[in-house]
């Protein structure tokens, strides 16, 4: 073992799993563009087809991202007539962020992604499940 081969590219956890992502979610793009949703648009519809009613603070800490970047996420989706965002009556600081009848109706359309994106991964099922399971233990353990 060479003194910088801790230093190579090649050898960085860091890097497999950024290239992945990019990799992953560039898959996701002819899929999502069918919808006019982008990849981080459709993860923030999952938690709402998931609650249908959330707050922006819970939506942020489920996608682990911050309020700066969530919030033109949000409007550019409300833009697109899907949701609904207002003020809590009870609590003006929180946001709640609501599923549109026409957002509620994406649902039913875009159920084909997944299945689409299995086909195109081409990962058999016991290493899918085994990769999602490290990766989940690997974010647990960074939070």
């Amino acid at each position: 073992m060479g003194k910088y081969d801790n230093i190579k590219l090649e050898n960085q956890l860091c890097f497999s799993l950024y290239a992945a992502s990019r990799e992953i979610i560039k898959l996701y793009k002819p899929c999502l563009d069918k919808f006019n949703l982008t990849y981080t648009q459709y993860i923030a519809m999952l938690v709402l087809w998931e609650d249908e009613k959330s707050t922006v603070k819970e939506i942020g800490k489920k996608l682990h991202l911050d309020s700066g970047t969530l919030t033109p996420l949000l409007k550019k989706i409300e833009s697109m007539g899907l949701i609904n965002r207002y003020r809590d009556v009870k609590d003006d600081r929180v946001v709640i962020v609501e599923l549109t009848d026409k957002g509620k109706e994406l649902k039913d359309e875009i159920i084909c992604v997944p299945c689409e994106m299995v086909a195109k991964v081409k990962l058999d099922k016991e290493k899918a499940i085994e990769l999602k399971k490290s990766l989940d233990d690997l974010l647990k353990s960074l939070e």
